[in-house]
C-alpha cells in the first residue's frame, strides 16, 4: 500500500506541473481570466494532495482503517476535484462545456475534506 500511495502521489505531482505548464503557457492563449483560475485551482489542488499522498506513504504504516480511507480518499478526491474542472476548463474552449462534470467537482471536494478528517483523527482511533 505505501509503494502504491508513493507511485499515485508522484505521478499526481508530475501531471501537476504538466498541467500548471501548460495552463500558463498555451491555455493562457486561450482561455478567459475566470476559466484560466478555475484550471489552475484545480492544479493547486491536485498539488497539495499529491505532496500529502508522499507524506502519508513515508509516515503511515497502513495498518489503521483510517489510515487506508485517507490514502483512498486523496487520490479518489483529488482525482474527482481536479480532473473534473479541467473537463470544464477545456470543454469550454470550445463552446461544448461538459456540464455533466460541474456535479463531479463538489463531490471530489467531499472526499478531499474526508480524506482530511481521517488524516486527523488516524493516531486517535
Amino acid at each position: 500500500m505505501k509503494d502504491t500511495v508513493l507511485t499515485i502521489g508522484a505521478c499526481y505531482g508530475g501531471l501537476a506541473v504538466i498541467f500548471g505548464a501548460f495552463g500558463a503557457h498555451i491555455l493562457k492563449k486561450k482561455m478567459n481570466t475566470e476559466t484560466l483560475k478555475n484550471f489552475e485551482t484545480g492544479v493547486k489542488y491536485q498539488m497539495y494532495h499529491a505532496l500529502a499522498l508522499v507524506f502519508i506513504s513515508q509516515f503511515f504504516a497502513f495498518t489503521k482503517t483510517t489510515e487506508s480511507l485517507t490514502a483512498f480518499f486523496f487520490i479518489a478526491g483529488t482525482f474527482l476535484f481536479s480532473f473534473s474542472i479541467y473537463g470544464l476548463c477545456l470543454s469550454s474552449i470550445g463552446g461544448k462545456k461538459l456540464k455533466f462534470l460541474g456535479p463531479i467537482t463538489p463531490l471530489g471536494g467531499m472526499l478531499l475534506f474526508l480524506g482530511w478528517f481521517f488524516l486527523a483523527i488516524s493516531k486517535v482511533v
